[in-house]
């Protein structure tokens, strides 16, 4: 088969941010494995479901870009390596042994010891905006929710939470084809203070431990040793960065989803018994990572008689595959009431997300909260008027989501002291 190919400025348009699945509609339709000419790096990308499926579980595709090709100074920059070659970025058995170090800290019956915690977060965020009548979710609630939950299991000062932040979101606006070469500069700048910062933490927590997760990995051990002091910081930016980042981007656009489906939101407020079904749905409709994160061809592979190169970028499209008609009735259809299917918004195989159940908790708790105490939720601009992030960014998320509603229900957990005592999570298995 002739490889389809295409420019990166063709595909990741202004018309692609606001809604990109006209585009992998005609993708799956027309090319369903496409070579996607960029600027920094070429990349082929898989559209189908089935064919993403099999793609996330091919062990020919590895995740380990810091082999002697040193994929990641196309992908990430030259100022990646200290933050980004992490669990993410590698191939069992190295994947296998940092995840079973983390994964305890993960199990479901942990993240369930977290409800009360959570809840509180999410009340007292909710409690700062409800009397207002108007506020801009992003930065109110849907950014600080998943942000303080993260910084407050790994141990990370309130008094830093805001540096961090910002630091973070720079990385996450990334990807402005307007003013390429001072927004990789702004993300190098970024990436380097974090890493700082991030040693720093590391070897105060190593000198004086506390109750919180990084304490605890600093002490985990397996049958292959200790986390090294480089693995214990880029664990701690993958877990920071992925344990909220794609939380607050889902929240937003969950949001949208339901503010822009008024019947959806409608059954959904009449019932909220729907909600953990309705999360799965919302992720499948729009979820906030388009495209997984790379791979590398080890060898020579071919899909749908595309064949791709040993060496070669592969992008495997999320998004797309949980729109495809030959694997979901009526895809492009908001429906909360659809029975939980197979849908790939968690990814699939062995880099499945290890923060689902947080993700879920902290998505079901947070929905749940504002559907109860912002009663007529609504926008406060035109859908078309809303700032997103870039075309080419790796996320897909809102900037800004500028909302108005009536007047607040009282809070269900105003009967709780306003400063509880903080519960042990980590170090004890309950």
């Amino acid at each position: 088969m002739t490889e389809p190919v295409m420019s990166a400025s063709e595909f990741y348009t202004e018309e692609f941010a606001v809604d990109p699945y006209p585009a992998f509609a005609r993708l799956r339709e027309d090319t369903p494995v496409c070579l996607v000419k960029g600027p920094r790096f070429d990349s082929y990308l898989i559209s189908r479901f089935d064919d993403a499926r099999a793609a996330l579980t091919d062990s020919r595709l590895s995740k380990d870009l810091y082999g002697p090709d040193q994929h990641y100074l196309r992908i990430f920059g030259p100022n990646s390596e200290a933050l980004n070659r992490n669990m993410l970025n590698s191939d069992p058995p190295e994947h296998s042994r940092l995840r079973r170090i983390v994964s305890q800290a993960f199990a479901p019956r942990r993240i369930e010891a977290l409800r009360p915690r959570v809840a509180e977060i999410v009340d007292t965020l909710l409690g700062r905006i409800v009397g207002r009548g108007e506020a801009e979710l992003m930065r109110d609630f849907a950014i600080p929710l998943p942000m303080v939950v993260i910084c407050e299991l790994l141990g990370i000062p309130e008094a830093d939470h805001e540096p961090v932040l910002a630091w973070t979101q720079v990385i996450r606006t990334s990807g402005s084809a307007k003013r390429p070469d001072e927004d990789r500069a702004a993300v190098q700048e970024a990436q380097l203070l974090l890493h700082h910062y991030l040693a720093d933490f590391v070897r105060t927590k190593r000198a004086k431990p506390a109750d919180d997760l990084l304490s605890d990995l600093i002490a985990a051990c397996d049958q292959a040793g200790r986390l090294s002091e480089r693995e214990l910081v880029t664990m701690t930016f993958l877990l920071l960065f992925a344990g909220h980042q794609t939380t607050a981007d889902f929240l937003g656009n969950a949001t949208l989803a339901l503010l822009t489906h008024p019947d959806q939101l409608a059954l959904l407020r009449g019932k909220p018994e729907l909600l953990p079904e309705a999360i799965e749905e919302l992720l499948r409709f729009d979820g906030p990572l388009p495209v997984a994160s790379p791979r590398i061809a080890r060898e020579e592979v071919e899909y749908q008689g595309v064949r791709i190169p040993r060496g070669s970028i592969v992008g495997v499209a999320i998004n797309s595959a949980n729109h495809d008609p030959a694997q979901f009735d009526d895809p492009d259809r908001l429906d909360v009431t659809r029975e939980r299917g197979p849908h790939i918004g968690f990814g699939h195989g062995v880099h499945y997300c290890l923060g689902v159940s947080l993700a879920r908790l902290e998505a079901q708790l947070g929905i749940g909260a504002m559907l109860r105490r912002l009663p007529d939720l609504r926008l406060a601009v035109p859908v078309e008027e809303l700032r997103r992030l870039p075309a080419a960014s790796p996320f897909r998320g809102l900037l800004e989501l500028p909302v108005r509603f009536g007047a607040s229900a009282p809070s269900p957990d105003a009967s709780r002291p306003s400063n509880p005592t903080k519960e042990r999570t980590w170090s004890s298995a309950t």
